[in-house]
């Protein structure tokens, strides 16, 4: 069945209004000459547009931002409830906060995100941290400003939890972290309950944005100059399913690579349930769709593909993946593997393994199971102990060094077309991308950062190539 919902535009007056209200509160409560804000994001790229939003909603408040929160009159952390990890720290960092609280009362130090819709989260942070004056979740976005100026006003503790599934809300004010890589959300939410992750259960429901929405922002970011950027979606495969008369991804992706310009575009993450071959024709077609497919398959074994609810089996995935290796040569496939689910056996994880030798990633993200409270697999038995699922990630992690290490010295000699990103360190030495997502380290001048170039690759690590500019 498919659920209904609307588009609505948030940012209206009333929430314009709250930031001018906030500047001027600021104005008497700021330490410096100007408000200043420190924001962390835990966790996934969608998290990564959710807190380019929160600042810009701050940005039109007049605030400035720092990488330390020391001298932040506003404290946020972005959170992430996928792993117990990205939680572990969040806790440790907001218990590191009580001396700074302590010593400016004035601060308001905020928790946002995933972590926060799940109900015995917010009442630990309640109950344990007095000094955290805001709590909101991923559905309250679009309210940040009236919540925040109801804590700055009040100077009472504001939670707000609304797990309202049914809106897509627009007109939120951006701040982009980056000037040449980009995130762009096409929609919100996920259907699919696989039984170990927290995703539904905390972004709801599958809702995607207006095509013309999402065009028009494309638009935007590549008449602005950004090269490389990524459509975003718990699923991107589902894109338009719940829209009236809306198109599939692949037409969403063929409008945007239409776009006159210079840049590359990519998509995260793709569901292999969902993951059509006309979907891989439309990028082998494409101008500037990046030639690199990100295909979770988390197991090799059908039976346990089965006990985590992912609706395919280990045969329909590498249909997939060789249908894309026909069609799109040199292709670059990544995946994400989690190893000791509930139920596996060595048996189970060697099938994994096999797997992983035939289709021959070039980069895998791999995790050991983590129970999430609320999801199905944390109340399934689990008898292999932690040590056993320790050995079998080692060894997962051997093979596919294995496999990136031949994949990395079959390009040397070879010429990349790749996008520099980034300082390595002040020796010269800059990082750079390919289109298939390989880092290149080369030796060039910083001013090539953000531009296209030509590399001659000369030589290779396990993951990384090396070479020259030509």
């Amino acid at each position: 069945m498919i659920e209904k919902y609307s588009t609505v535009n948030d940012f209206d007056e009333a929430q314009n209004e709250y930031l001018d209200l906030i500047y001027e509160i600021m104005q008497g409560r700021k330490r410096g000459k100007k408000p200043i804000a420190f924001i962390h994001t835990y966790g996934c790229q969608q998290n990564v547009a959710d807190g380019e939003r929160i600042k810009g909603m701050l940005s039109k408040a007049g605030f400035e931002f720092e990488d330390e929160p020391d001298n932040a009159d506003f404290i946020l952390f972005n959170t992430c409830a996928v792993r117990e990890h990205a939680e572990d720290r969040v806790f440790g960092n907001v218990g590191a906060l009580k001396n700074l609280k302590r010593k400016f009362p004035d601060t308001l130090i905020a928790l946002c995100g995933c972590m926060m819709e799940q109900k015995h989260i917010a009442d630990r942070i309640y109950q344990s941290f007095p000094y955290v004056g805001l709590v909101f979740g991923t559905h309250s976005l679009h309210q940040f400003p009236e919540l925040m100026y109801k804590a700055l006003v009040t100077g009472k503790r504001v939670y707000a939890l609304d797990n309202d599934d049914n809106l897509v809300h627009e007109g939120i004010p951006i701040k982009r972290d980056g000037s040449f890589k980009g995130w762009l959300p096409i929609m919100y939410g996920c259907n699919n309950f696989c039984t170990y992750c927290i995703v539904p259960h905390v972004r709801g429901r599958e809702r995607s944005r207006e095509k013309d929405i999402i065009i028009s922002e494309a638009k935007e970011m590549i008449e602005s100059g950004y090269k490389d950027i990524t459509l975003l979606g718990q699923n991107v495969n589902s894109y338009g399913k719940n829209i009236k008369d809306g198109v599939s991804f692949s037409e969403l992706l063929s409008e945007i690579d239409s776009i006159n310009g210079d840049y590359w575009l990519r998509f995260m993450t793709s569901h292999p349930k969902d993951c059509t071959r006309e979907l891989i024709d439309t990028i082998a077609a494409s101008k500037h769709v990046s030639k690199h497919l990100h295909l979770p398959f988390q197991s090799g074994s059908s039976r346990i593909l089965k006990l985590m609810n992912r609706h395919y089996d280990r045969k329909k995935y590498l249909d997939i993946v060789n249908y894309a290796k026909s069609k799109i040569p040199d292709v670059s496939l990544t995946s994400d593997v989690i190893v000791g689910f509930p139920g596996e056996t060595y048996e189970d994880f060697k099938e994994t393994l096999s797997l992983i030798r035939e289709v021959e990633f070039t980069s895998l993200f791999t995790f050991i199971f983590s129970p999430r409270v609320g999801t199905p697999a944390a109340e399934m038995d689990d008898p292999i102990p932690s040590s056993e699922k320790s050995k079998w990630f080692k060894e997962l992690l051997y093979v596919q060094e294995e496999i990136a290490a031949k994949r990395c010295s079959s390009m040397i000699g070879t010429t990349q077309r790749v996008l520099i990103e980034s300082e390595k360190g002040k020796d010269g030495i800059l990082n750079a991308r390919t289109s298939g997502n390989i880092i290149v380290e080369t030796e060039a001048p910083k001013e090539l950062i953000g531009t296209f170039q030509n590399v001659a690759v000369t030589s290779a690590g396990r993951w990384i190539l090396r070479g020259k500019i030509i």
